[in-house]
């Protein structure tokens, strides 16, 4: 059985090294792209939005409600994204833990 230092070192370990990953995630950009790319949202990945990119063919003021959806569906696929690799980061240190 593990003594009370070796387990308190261990978990001190593996918050430095969940801080260095959560850190490189946040720096990480994640490009959500909507049904033909006429909207890209790019986020980091603390989930601040960086920019919106519109292709000239969906802009049409006779038609928001397309650009709107399109706009909402790109930021929906790049906070997936980010969900995603978060889980898959953040994830492999549960079974890391000493206690």
């Amino acid at each position: 059985m593990m003594n009370m230092q070796n387990m308190m070192r261990q978990a001190q370990k593996l918050q430095k090294q969940m801080e260095q990953k959560q850190a490189e995630l946040a720096a990480t950009e994640f490009v959500g792209k909507s049904a033909q790319d006429l909207v890209v949202a790019t986020f980091t990945g603390d989930k601040k939005l960086v920019s919106i990119q519109y292709a000239e063919a969906v802009v049409d003021p006779e038609d928001m409600e397309t650009l709107q959806d399109m706009t909402t569906q790109a930021i929906n696929d790049a906070l997936d994204q980010i969900e995603q690799a978060t889980k898959k980061i953040m994830g492999a240190f549960a079974g890391k833990l000493p206690f």
